[in-house]
């Protein structure tokens, strides 16, 4: 069975990939799947920076406002529902370009990770990687103290995977399979991975920015208007980055400055663990967009080194 390609854009937040993903999508054509685990939410627009009609400019995407807010979106869903999206856009005999920055989702695709076959309590495993990716090791590893003081104290906070097998012990009682151990790649694909990257200080000045946009945007708005409509502050959606601090700023736990600042760092501290996280991927090739002055020579260039990959395919 011949694989199909998967183009993988992919880095941090705010690294500048909407636009990329856009001017790619047209020169290759492609069709785009977003990896990106708070855009699959509906009426959550501003606090995950997502992409709009405008900005589409006319390219297909999947995965974007998918379900509403109080729906859990497990890993194992996000991985069923691309692989069907793949498979129409293969058969319309189009690329396709996975975009975003939710390492857990491009994992699904990229390797041979098969959810149904582990004896491990999904639903619980999954939120709590996700729990990890978007808040750290700190705090998971003193939600595990909250749970089990002795555990903690035994298990050394950089012990991830033991601190997260941990907690799911704690919650379920049944030991979690570990899904980073002897990964393989997916059969059914080819995955081209692109890193885009910045300047450390660079791309926190632009998650900064970001920021600021999102506020002039009205988040605090939308936060609003989703309490109203009966979302809940315990709802995974509801505790993404900037969702959280908004609701404790309303809540009368944070002023409102203290929040912005908790954005902001927050922002940051989970772009460091993103460009961690991308570094496993040992196949990938890295761009430094602070090396390209002009898009389409960036775009070019990125074009050049996936058809070279294609031909091989």
């Amino acid at each position: 069975m011949k694989k199909i390609p998967l183009i993988i854009l992919t880095g941090p937040t705010a690294v500048g990939k909407t636009d990329l993903s856009i001017k790619l999508s047209k020169s290759l054509n492609a069709e785009i799947i977003s990896a990106d685990s708070m855009q699959i939410y509906k009426y959550m627009d501003i606090g995950s920076a997502k992409v709009t009609k405008e900005e589409m400019d006319g390219v297909v995407h999947y995965m974007i406002d998918e379900v509403t807010p109080d729906v859990p979106f497990s890993v194992s869903e996000f991985q069923m529902r691309s692989e069907k999206y793949i498979e129409e856009i293969n058969k319309k005999g189009k690329n396709v370009l996975i975009t975003g920055g939710t390492g857990l989702y491009l994992n699904s695709l990229i390797y041979n990770m098969d959810f149904a076959k582990s004896n491990a309590n999904n639903e619980i495993r999954e939120k709590l990687e996700q729990e990890l990716e978007e808040n750290g090791i700190d705090y998971m590893h003193e939600k595990l103290r909250g749970l089990d003081e002795e555990a903690a104290n035994r298990i050394h906070k950089n012990n991830t995977k033991r601190v997260i097998r941990a907690i799911e012990v704690c919650m379920s009682g049944q030991k979690m399979n570990d899904f980073s151990k002897d990964l393989r790649y997916n059969e059914k694909y080819k995955p081209i991975i692109i890193v885009l990257n910045r300047d450390r200080e660079v791309l926190y000045q632009r998650i900064n920015k970001r920021v600021d946009i999102m506020l002039e945007n009205g988040l605090l708005d939308e936060v609003k208007e989703l309490l109203k409509m009966g979302y809940t502050k315990d709802m995974i959606s509801m505790q993404g980055i900037g969702y959280k601090e908004m609701i404790k700023y309303l809540d009368g736990e944070y002023t409102y400055d203290e929040a912005i600042e908790i954005i902001k760092r927050d922002s940051r501290r989970y772009a460091k663990r993103q460009l961690t996280w991308f570094k496993r991927y040992q196949d990938a090739k890295w761009f430094d967009l602070d090396k390209y002055q002009d898009i389409e020579i960036l775009k070019e260039d990125i074009i050049n080194h996936i058809e070279k990959l294609l031909e091989i395919v």
